[in-house]
């Protein structure tokens, strides 16, 4: 596992900073909103204190949880942060690795990983460390909630190639599935600025991520394709599971 100070970045610590802000200025607030809609009318019942947003970003869906709740952001990249400290300055956000949580086991009522913001190691032992980890910080009865993409449609309905312009910026995007059908990979470059980055997410199916889950020590209990709660099937846009710790 490559860390802080690693002389190997991995491609999320080289992409997720300035680039990326300039690029995805503006994300869809009412898109966050609506998840977070979904979320708390699933956990009506429960008493929510403590939130914990892993892979946090620029703070899109913590700022909305903050209002509902207390919740603490947590990311890796510090570009992304300095964003959501400066929006949100009631907020706590910090800085670490997904794998390595710096908080007390049973800490959270409620941990929620958005907008795919997970599937992105080599190792599968990796995603099942951050599992395990987040399993630990959450309070027995407690509640996970990821927000994840479709595998199958992604395959199904991959855009190999477009281009657009952000801020100025054209920036082209080719997409691929890797040889051995784990990952969709996508490269990103900007034209005329001698830039190119790479997205790299592992193509884990709601099978796979039910297995996964249950062997980090959750029990699914519902299953979404999208924000407004829709059942899941093969055509969903998202793969939303809400897991109780047991």
């Amino acid at each position: 596992m490559r860390g802080f100070g690693s002389e190997e970045a991995d491609w999320f610590e080289q992409w997720f900073g300035e680039d990326y802000l300039r690029i995805y200025q503006h994300r869809d607030e009412t898109e966050a909103e609506h998840a977070i809609e979904l979320i708390a009318a699933n956990l009506a019942s429960r008493e929510i204190n403590a939130v914990l947003d892993v892979g946090c970003g620029a703070g899109r869906h913590t700022k909305v949880m903050v209002e509902r709740w207390w919740t603490v952001g947590l990311d890796l990249s510090m570009a992304l942060l300095r964003v959501a400290r400066k929006e949100s300055p009631d907020a706590p956000y910090v800085r670490a690795d997904m794998r390595e949580l710096p908080f007390a086991d049973e800490s959270f009522d409620l941990v929620v990983n958005l907008f795919t913001s997970f599937g992105y190691f080599e190792d599968d032992g990796e995603h099942a460390r951050v599992l395990s980890r987040l399993c630990a910080a959450t309070r027995h009865g407690g509640t996970f909630v990821i927000d994840f993409l479709n595998a199958g449609q992604v395959r199904r309905e991959l855009v190999p190639y477009d281009e657009r312009v952000e801020n100025g910026i054209t920036i082209e995007q080719t997409r691929t599935i890797s040889p051995d059908d784990r990952f969709v990979e996508k490269r990103i470059k900007l034209r005329g600025r001698d830039k190119e980055y790479i997205e790299r997410v592992r193509l884990l199916s709601e099978r796979d991520l039910e297995r996964m889950l249950a062997a980090a020590g959750f029990e699914v209990s519902k299953l979404f394709g999208d924000y407004n709660g829709s059942g899941w099937s093969e055509d969903s846009p998202r793969t939303i599971l809400f897991a109780s710790r047991r």
